[in-house]
């Protein structure tokens, strides 16, 4: 399956190239991470079981910081030898000003649909969008300051500190690996040490914590640049495999814990004591360590090449992997609607899965229109 164009992250970024030929892993796996954080968004939704949520520490926010910060380093990373810096810095920043601008269509779409279903008043706790009806102003001068987000919306933020940032991660990588990945644990260390934050308003701080998360996303960077090499000896360990695999079933038993009460007799103080909390918002290290483990199986069990043919539910995969910024927000949209018919039609689960299945078949129309438009265009004069 070839497929011409250069693709868009929730981030911004594009898809490497391998041979002249798109990574078809990382299209489908964003993909299937944009379906179950769909399904995720909404409220009490049984489906949730079926994704990555309730069986570790981890989730799907993990997996597209850490493409974020790999796919960057390819496309842009390769490209400073050929176009210049002058030419990267721009091409970064402007895929960071894509992603704000995304955000801001976000939430006026966002906001507009919470007034249309409940006039201003049902709906704004659970969303998070009271203050654009109570305080327009203010709501709006912080929400351009990157200050405030509606509920699901929030990771756009991070995504867009962390592109404008990204020329100096670049310059730093460029200039020692190490000592960037070094300087980026120290941040993330201060984070988990003197909980330093960027503030978000009206109170608090930003939910994604840029300071913790760009730790994930510095990894990814350079994992593409220099890591792939140095690492290849100790990928190929089988007792690293196995402190895997062991890592992965305890987060299991102990996300399961979460849900059944009867488990947590079983786990001792000495080990509660030890992991909580697990802040999101931080990226807390276990968070961060079953992350780590879970890509570290998925590498060593999945094909380094795609073979075979692409069969139609890897095709709409790889469809919304491709579109994944667009994709993401008509996901929140979506999510919220299927809120609403949850709350005043019915919430049993032929409704859950009606809504569900809708709802990612949806996704895949929209990224299939969008990746046909974007073959079909050519862009003509500027007429402004």
């Amino acid at each position: 399956m070839a497929v011409d164009r250069a693709s868009a992250l929730p981030d911004g970024g594009v898809v490497p190239h391998r041979n002249g030929r798109r990574d078809l892993r990382l299209d489908a796996c964003r993909g299937l991470a944009l379906w179950f954080i769909f399904v995720d968004h909404v409220p009490d939704n049984s489906l949730a079981w079926l994704t990555l949520r309730n069986y570790g520490f981890s989730d799907t926010s993990e997996v597209f910081v850490f493409i974020s910060g790999y796919t960057c380093m390819l496309a842009y990373g390769g490209a400073v030898g050929k176009q210049g810096w002058a030419t990267t810095v721009v091409r970064a920043l402007r895929r960071a000003w894509e992603i704000y601008a995304a955000f801001l269509v976000l939430l006026l779409a966002y906001a507009a649909l919470v007034w249309v279903v409940g006039g201003g008043t049902r709906f704004v706790d659970e969303t998070n969008t009271g203050f654009f009806f109570r305080e327009p102003g203010p709501t709006l001068v912080h929400v351009a300051l990157l200050q405030f987000a509606p509920v699901n919306t929030d990771i756009l933020l991070t995504f867009a500190i962390l592109h404008i940032c990204f020329p100096l991660v670049l310059w730093l990588m460029m200039t020692s690996a190490t000592l960037t990945l070094v300087l980026s644990f120290l941040l993330y260390l201060m984070v988990q040490l003197f909980s330093w934050q960027v503030p978000a308003w009206p109170s608090g701080e930003l939910y994604f914590n840029p300071f913790a998360w760009q730790f994930l996303f510095v990894i990814g960077a350079w994992y593409a640049y220099v890591g792939t090499s140095y690492l290849r000896p100790i990928l190929n360990s089988r007792t690293l495999l196995l402190i895997a695999l062991v890592y992965l079933g305890f987060s299991l038993f102990i996300a399961l814990s979460w849900e059944f009460k009867s488990l947590e007799s079983l786990i001792p103080q000495a080990i509660t004591s030890l992991i909580y909390p697990i802040y999101k918002s931080h990226l807390a290290p276990v968070r961060l360590l079953h992350f780590l483990s879970l890509a570290f199986v998925v590498s060593r069990l999945a094909p380094l090449e795609w073979k075979g043919p692409v069969r139609p539910l890897m095709a709409a995969m790889i469809r919304c992997g491709e579109n994944s910024l667009s994709m993401y927000c008509l996901g929140v949209l979506l999510a919220f609607l299927g809120q609403v018919v949850l709350t005043d039609v019915s919430s049993g689960f032929a409704m859950q899965l009606a809504i569900s299945f809708a709802g990612i078949a949806i996704m895949v129309v929209a990224a299939t229109l969008l990746t046909w438009e974007s073959q079909l265009d050519r862009r003509g004069p500027r007429l402004f």
